[in-house]
């Protein structure tokens, strides 16, 4: 079996204000840089032997918290990037809405059924995603593996873990700094918590329902 931890990077400069990100590359807000330091407490009491990250900022930052307090070095995993949002890129969740309507609700409706301008579908970030858990299995059995990701790419593993339609690609939560743990197994994968946020405290943020 191998123990995965999956981690959605903390709060970025963006994310309190709806602004979609993407292949874009923003810092870590001043909550966000406080959210990676609890994450990095929290982690001190549960051993892990490898931890790869998204190569953008806000998921490097965050890796590196949790990797010093284990004394590892992050793995840059380019297959665990966040979706290529194209011409949604650096747009506000209201600029999108009213300069692309059609597509802001498939994108909250049939997500599965949508490719943005200019940059990725659903399935192409499966593709990827599914490659990488195939390599976590195969490299790390019977080990602790952590990586730390974004929404989209996080809620599409939930999907190929468990086998489902990426039509349910929004049944999962998936907050800034939270975590999962899932037991990948030889016949079958099981998560075990999700969405993990008590180690917050107060710098929780419910995560916006279109990011």
């Amino acid at each position: 079996m191998v123990k995965l931890y999956i981690i959605r990077h903390a709060e970025s400069e963006w994310n309190p204000i709806g602004r979609y990100q993407g292949l874009l590359d923003p810092e870590l807000s001043q909550r966000g840089r406080e959210q990676a330091k609890r994450l990095r407490e929290h982690f001190k009491n549960i051993s892990l032997d490898a931890i790869y990250s998204s190569p953008l900022k806000r998921t490097y930052q965050t890796a590196l918290e949790v990797a010093e307090a284990q004394g590892l070095e992050v793995v840059k995993e380019e297959r665990v990037i966040e979706i290529d949002h194209g011409v949604w890129s650096g747009l506000l969740v209201e600029e999108v809405q009213q300069k692309y309507p059609e597509d802001f609700k498939r994108w909250l409706e049939e997500p599965h059924k949508i490719r943005f301008e200019g940059g990725e579908s659903l399935i192409e970030v499966q593709e990827r995603v599914k490659d990488f858990l195939q390599d976590i299995k195969e490299k790390h059995w019977g080990q602790r593996v952590a990586v730390v990701s974004h929404t989209v790419p996080i809620r599409t593993m939930y999907c190929t873990l468990l086998n489902i339609d990426l039509s349910r690609f929004w049944s999962f939560g998936c907050d800034n700094a939270s975590y999962s743990v899932v037991h990948m197994e030889r016949d079958r994968n099981v998560i075990i918590q999700l969405n993990i946020t008590c180690h917050l405290g107060d710098l929780y943020v419910e995560a916006h329902k279109a990011l």
